[in-house]
C-alpha cells in the first residue's frame, strides 16, 4: 500500500495481448448493422424487408415485441414521468441515431448492405430542440401522453434565503451554460450473444462497466432465470459513465441469439457512437449569490434546467443529472440557506446518461464562476474568498445543506497550496506589467471542488432509483501453489484494478502483489458486484478485497497455529511467510500441506475460499476534494486560448498507488479541459446533430496540454476501509471552472465574462465584441484585487 507499482496489466496491453469484444471470434458468427432514424422526430409509417430476404435476416420492433419488454427506467421521484426506451421504435422516432431494425449478413459489409436495402417510411415532425423549446408554452410533446416536456422537478429549500439576502453587502445573478459532449471511450460499445445449447444458457459478451446489473435486465426483459444468462466482459477500452447504461443493442441482440442456432455480433462504429451512445452535460443554471463583505458566502439560489434527451435511461433515469446538481451546487462552502429547483426536460436528442463527474463538472463551472464574479465585486482575490467561504478542517465531518457528509479533509489548506503551486503573486506581477497596447492577457483562475465517492445504498435510494448500489463482494482463493485469486464484480476500463486490488491483498498477506490475480467480468463465476462507476471501485471492492483478504488470514492462521504448534493470535505474516515464536511456514508451503495432505492439519477451520461482502459505514460515500489552478494567455484580435500552465492539489485520503492516482488525475484533467474549451455536440436549427465523425469532434491533443503539477493532500476517510477515498473523476469536475475564471481574469478590464463551455475562440471573441458594445466595464482591475482584507461593494442585481 502506497507503492508507486507500474500496472501490472500493462505489460499485455503494450505487447497487444489484450482481448477487447472486438477481438471475439465464435464460430458461425453472423454480423449485425442497425437501421438508425436519420430525424430526430417522426412518424414511423412503416418498415420493410427487401423482397425475397430470410425472415431471420431483418428483425423489427414487431419481430422483437414477444421475445422481449422494453426497458423501463423508473423512478420513486413525487411526479417522476417514465418513458420507455424501445428496442427498436415502434410508431415514433425521437432521436437521430434511434435504432429501427437489424439486418444480419455474413460480414459487416454485408450486413450494412442489408441495411441500405430496408424501406424506412417516416413523416417528419417538428423536434423539440433545446431545453428552452421544451419549455417554450405550446411546445409539441416529446412523448405524447405527457403534459409538458418535464420528466421531473425536484426541489431543496433550507434555511431563510431572503433573510440572508438582506443581511448581504453583494448579492449577483448570473447564468452558466455546460454544452453536451460526449464521453467518447477509445473503444467503442459491442455485444456478441449466443445461445449455449450445450449449457442451456444465453451467452452475452458486451463492453460494459456493469455486468451484473445487464444480465439483471436481460433475464427480468426476456424472462429467463438469472442463471440461464450469463454476460462475459472482455477488456473494456475505457467507459467514462457511457458503458454503465443498459442500452436496447445488448437486449435486442440477446433476444435475437435466443431464437437463432449461430451467435451475432454488433460493434459500434464511431458515426453510430456520435449519434447512439448516451451523452452528457447539457446544463443550464441561473444561480444567485449572496456575500458578506467579507467574503462569506451567505446563501445561494439555483435553478437548474438539464435536457435530458429523448429517454430515460436504465437504471439511472432522466433526473440523475439534475438531482445530483442540486446537491453539488453548494460545493465545498459554509452555506445554510439554499434555495434550489432542479428540471430534467426532454427534448428530441440523444438521451442524457452518466459522464464523467456526472452534473459536478457543470454544477462547479456554476458555483465557482459565481465565487469569483462575487469576490470581484467585492475587492477580494478569487482563492482569498474562496479560503474565507469554505467548510474548515475543525467543521470536519461537516453535514452540508443538501445533506451530505464531507467525512475529512482540509479545505482551505488546497486553495493555499494551489495558489503557490501556480505562482498567484507572480502572475499578478506579470498582468500588472503588461503593456496596455499588448494583443494579449493572462489570467489566472482557480475551481476548487467536492466529489462524492462510493455512495451508499441509502444515497441511490434518496434520488428515487428503483436499483440502488453500495454493496460489493470478493472472493479470495489460495490454491495448492500458494498463489491467490481474486475474483470482483467490479470491471475495469483502464483503471487498473489488477494492480491496485492486488496491493490491497498483498498487504494484508505480506507478499508481492504479483501472487495475487485479479478476475473480473464473468457473472457465471464471479460474486455479484454493482460495477465501476461513481469512483467508488477502490473504496468498495478494496473494502470488499480487504475483508477476504483478512478472512483468509484468519484461516491461514488456523492451518498454520496446528502445524506450528502455536496460538493463533501469537503468529504473523511477514515476507510471505506465517511467522510464530517457534518457527515459521511459507504460504506456498503450508497450501501445499492443507490442499494436498489435509491429513497433517486435523482440526483448521474452513477452507482457503473465501467470500467478503463489504458496505460502507456512511451511505452518502467518502467525499475526496481539491482545488485546481490555471493561468491561460488569450489573444485579444482570435479569442485563442492558450493554457500556460496548471496546477492541482487534491485529497483522496489513503493512496493505494500513486502513480495510479496521478494517472486517474491527469486523465481526468484532460478531460476537463476538453470540456472547458473543445468538445461539443451542437444541433442545428432542426434538430440534427452538427458533430458526428472525430473529424468535427475537438478532443485535447498533447500540444494542447501544460505540464500538469500534482500535490495529494492525505486526510483518511474515518468512514471507510483504510482510509481510502475514490479519485477516479475528480480530475474532470473543476478544469472548466478554473480556466473559465482564468480567462475571465484575463478579460475583466474589458467586462468580458466567459459563462458558457466549450469556450472556443468564436465565443471568447463574442464576449470581446459584446463587452465592447456595452461600453467600458465598471469592474475593479483584476491586478488591484486585495488580498488583505474585506472590500465594499454595492448590490448588484
Amino acid at each position: 500500500m502506497g507503492a508507486g507499482r507500474p500496472r501490472q496489466e500493462d505489460a499485455r496491453h503494450l505487447a497487444g495481448h489484450g482481448r477487447f469484444l472486438a477481438d471475439v471470434a465464435l464460430p458461425g458468427t453472423r454480423n449485425v448493422a442497425v437501421v438508425r432514424s436519420p430525424v430526430p422526430h417522426g412518424a414511423l409509417r412503416s418498415v420493410r424487408a427487401p423482397d425475397g430476404v430470410s425472415g431471420t435476416d431483418v428483425w423489427t420492433a414487431a419481430d422483437l415485441a414477444p421475445l422481449a419488454r422494453p426497458l423501463v427506467a423508473t423512478a420513486a421521484l413525487p411526479g417522476f414521468r417514465t418513458a420507455p426506451l424501445p428496442l427498436l421504435a415502434v410508431d415514433t422516432v425521437r432521436y437521430v441515431g434511434e435504432p429501427i431494425a437489424l439486418a444480419l449478413g455474413d460480414t459487416r459489409a454485408e450486413a450494412e448492405d442489408l441495411a441500405r436495402r430496408i424501406t424506412v417510411d417516416i413523416e417528419e415532425l417538428p423536434p423539440v430542440v433545446g431545453h428552452r423549446a421544451a419549455l417554450a408554452e405550446g411546445a409539441p410533446r416529446v412523448h405524447r401522453e405527457w403534459p409538458d416536456n418535464i420528466y421531473a422537478t425536484t426541489s431543496v429549500t433550507a434555511g431563510d434565503v431572503d433573510a440572508a439576502a438582506r443581511r448581504a453587502a453583494v448579492s449577483l445573478t448570473r447564468e452558466y451554460t455546460v454544452g453536451r459532449q460526449s464521453p467518447l471511450p477509445l473503444e467503442t460499445r459491442g455485444v456478441i450473444a449466443h445461445h449455449d445449447r450445450a449449457e442451456d444458457q444465453l451467452v452475452v459478451w458486451t463492453s460494459t462497466q456493469t455486468p451484473d446489473l445487464v444480465r439483471d435486465a436481460i433475464a427480468e426483459l426476456l424472462g429467463l432465470p438469472g442463471n440461464r444468462v450469463r454476460v462475459i466482459v472482455p477488456d473494456v477500452g475505457g467507459g467514462f459513465g457511457a458503458k454503465c447504461t443498459v442500452y436496447p443493442e445488448e437486449i435486442a441482440l440477446a433476444a435475437v441469439a435466443a431464437r437463432l442456432d449461430h451467435p451475432v455480433r454488433w460493434v459500434e462504429d464511431r458515426a453510430e457512437a456520435m449519434l447512439a451512445t448516451t451523452q452528457g452535460r447539457d446544463h443550464h443554471y441561473r444561480l444567485t449569490g449572496h456575500a458578506a463583505a467579507d467574503g462569506e458566502l451567505l446563501a445561494l439560489e439555483a435553478d437548474i434546467v438539464v435536457d435530458a434527451g429523448a429517454y430515460s435511461v436504465h437504471p439511472w433515469t432522466a433526473t440523475m443529472d439534475a438531482s445530483m446538481a442540486s446537491a453539488m451546487i453548494p460545493g465545498p462552502y459554509r452555506v445554510r440557506d439554499y434555495r434550489c429547483t432542479a428540471r430534467s426536460v426532454a427534448t428530441h436528442s440523444t438521451p442524457l446518461g452518466p459522464c464523467r463527474g456526472v452534473a459536478r463538472p457543470a454544477a462547479c463551472f456554476g458555483i465557482e464562476r459565481l465565487i469569483d464574479d462575487l469576490a470581484h465585486e467585492l475587492g477580494i482575490e478569487p482563492y482569498v474568498m474562496r479560503t474565507r467561504a469554505m467548510v474548515g478542517p475543525r467543521s470536519m465531518p461537516y453535514t452540508s445543506v443538501a445533506h451530505k457528509v464531507y467525512d475529512s479533509g482540509d479545505y482551505p489548506e488546497a486553495v493555499r497550496r494551489v495558489s503557490r503551486l501556480i505562482g498567484h503573486q507572480e502572475v499578478r506581477a506579470r498582468q500588472r506589467a503588461t503593456d496596455p497596447g499588448s494583443r494579449t492577457r493572462i489570467g489566472v483562475g482557480y475551481g476548487s471542488f467536492t466529489e462524492q465517492t462510493a455512495h451508499g445504498c441509502l444515497e441511490w435510494a434518496s434520488r428515487g432509483l428503483a436499483v440502488t448500489f453500495g454493496v460489493e463482494s470478493a472472493r479470495l482463493v489460495m490454491d495448492a501453489t500458494g498463489s491467490l485469486t481474486l475474483g470482483v464484480g467490479v470491471q475495469s476500463q483502464g483503471q487498473g484494478h489488477e494492480t491496485t486490488l492486488a496491493q490491497v491483498v498483498a498487504e494484508v498477506l505480506d507478499i508481492a502483489p504479483e501472487r495475487v490475480a485479479v478476475r473480473q467480468g464473468d457473472t457465471a463465476n464471479l460474486p455479484r458486484g454493482d460495477g465501476t462507476f461513481a469512483s467508488r471501485t477502490m473504496v468498495m471492492a478494496g473494502g470488499a478485497a480487504y475483508g477476504a483478504a483478512n478472512l483468509l488470514a484468519q484461516r491461514l492462521r488456523s492451518v498454520a497455529a496446528v502445524l506450528l504448534d502455536e496460538p493463533p493470535d501469537r503468529l504473523r505474516f511477514e515476507r510471505g511467510s506465517i511467522v510464530g515464536d517457534r518457527g515459521e511456514r511459507t504460504l506456498t508451503a503450508l497450501a501445499r500441506e492443507f490442499c494436498l495432505t489435509p491429513d497433517h492439519v486435523p482440526g483448521a477451520d474452513g477452507g482457503l475460499d473465501v467470500t467478503f461482502t463489504y458496505r460502507p459505514e456512511v451511505q452518502t460515500g467518502a467525499f475526496t476534494y481539491g482545488t485546481h489552478a490555471a493561468v491561460v494567455r488569450v489573444d485579444l484580435d482570435t479569442g485563442e486560448v492558450e493554457l500556460l500552465d496548471y496546477a492541482v492539489v487534491e485529497d483522496c485520503g489513503t493512496v493505494v498507488n500513486p502513480l495510479v492516482v496521478e494517472g486517474q488525475t491527469i486523465g481526468g484533467t484532460v478531460q476537463g479541459i476538453g470540456t472547458a474549451l473543445m468538445e461539443e455536440l451542437p444541433r442545428d436549427s432542426r434538430g440534427r446533430p452538427a458533430v458526428t465523425t472525430l473529424g468535427a469532434y475537438r478532443v485535447p491533443r498533447a500540444p494542447d496540454v501544460p505540464r500538469i503539477r500534482i500535490e495529494q493532500l492525505h486526510t483518511p476517510s474515518p468512514h471507510t476501509v483504510l482510509g481510502m477515498k475514490g479519485v477516479g473523476e475528480s480530475g474532470a469536475i473543476p478544469p472548466p471552472a478554473a480556466i473559465g475564471n482564468a480567462i475571465t481574469d484575463a478579460l475583466r478590464e474589458f467586462g468580458a465574462r466567459m459563462d458558457r463551455t466549450p469556450m472556443t475562440a468564436a465565443r471568447v471573441w463574442a464576449a470581446l465584441d459584446r463587452a465592447a458594445a456595452s461600453g467600458p466595464s465598471r469592474a475593479p482591475a483584476v491586478a488591484g484585487a486585495r488580498t488583505d482584507a474585506p472590500g465594499g461593494g454595492a448590490v448588484s442585481r
